[in-house]
């Protein structure tokens, strides 16, 4: 598809940019910057990124019902009050765990925070094994955990019937899926419906497109890949000029904007000097599909 275009709309210079979120209110970008320990909103409108600062890494951002957002913050789930720059802790976990924080998390389509774990990294992807763990918070403010043994707790999303939870577990090199019970909120039967290619490198933050194809952002692998997950083939692979892209989301007027978050972590001045865009937000248009809108968080 040769209308495919990509443009580095902010050069933000994030250490790991995470979790886009298209907020159609503001209509604006919501995004993180989880070493930069940032929320940060971008605006189409200014061409300016607006940043709160919040006291340890904050690894994912959501919409919430009543105003305002959720965010996932070091162990904690917390709320954000954008104007007032004000954070104030909902619950937490891994209480035991001295050395876990949260990483991606998403709203489901009934108002439920998902959100998963993972060690504290010593490099980009080194870290300790099977630290990590998924858990839900509820709109009674409550915690559910599903699982435990995750290694990096990465993209999720929902089929558009709701029937079928999409996870990635970033070292497992696969893509997910879980049978979905949208009253209760839980899931079982886990099985893969795609394992990357060697050049696709590590999945990381994923989205569904309105034909219910996901999006994967590949780590290290400077690229979104199309996937069907009825049949586990690769659709469509769109390169970026940045190799460590991190998470994609769907937005603009109608969602058929794609935007990229991508992070400059572990990378040295050489790699810096080729990639001078690394850590910025990118736009992707011409995809021929759009997205759907995210949920928002029901407490």
């Amino acid at each position: 598809m040769s209308s495919v275009r990509i443009e580095c709309v902010a050069k933000e210079g994030c250490g790991i940019g995470e979790s886009p979120v298209w907020d159609e209110q503001e209509g604006a970008l919501l995004f993180v910057d989880i070493t930069g320990r940032k929320v940060c909103r971008w605006s189409p409108v200014t061409r300016q990124a607006q940043a709160i600062p919040v006291d340890a890494p904050v690894s994912s951002v959501a919409l919430r019902k009543s105003g305002d957002y959720v965010i996932t913050l070091g162990t904690r789930f917390a709320a954000l009050k954008w104007k007032e720059e004000l954070v104030t802790t909902i619950a937490q976990v891994d209480k035991d765990k001295a050395n876990t924080r949260f990483n991606d998390g998403k709203v489901d389509p009934a108002g439920r925070y998902f959100a998963g774990t993972m060690a504290e990294e010593v490099r980009p992807a080194v870290l300790e094994r099977r630290q990590g763990s998924l858990y839900t918070l509820l709109p009674d403010l409550s915690v559910v955990k599903h699982f435990d043994q995750v290694d990096i707790s990465n993209g999720l999303d929902w089929s558009l019937d709701h029937r079928t939870f999409f996870y990635i577990d970033s070292l497992s090199y696969s893509v997910d899926a879980f049978d979905y019970d949208l009253q209760t909120g839980k899931i079982g039967n886990r099985r893969s419906v795609y394992k990357l290619e060697k050049e696709e490198s590590i999945p990381d933050g994923m989205c569904i497109d309105t034909e219910g194809k996901l999006w994967v952002a590949c780590y290290d692998g400077g690229r979104v890949i199309r996937l069907d997950p009825e049949t586990g083939k690769r659709l469509q692979t769109v390169k970026l000029p940045v190799d460590k892209t991190t998470s994609c989301c769907f937005g603009g007027k109608d969602y058929s904007e794609m935007y990229v978050t991508s992070a400059c972590f572990g990378m040295d001045k050489e790699w810096l000097s080729r990639q001078p865009q690394a850590g910025g937000i990118f736009k992707i248009t011409g995809l021929g599909v759009k997205g759907v809108p995210p949920y928002p968080f029901a407490g």
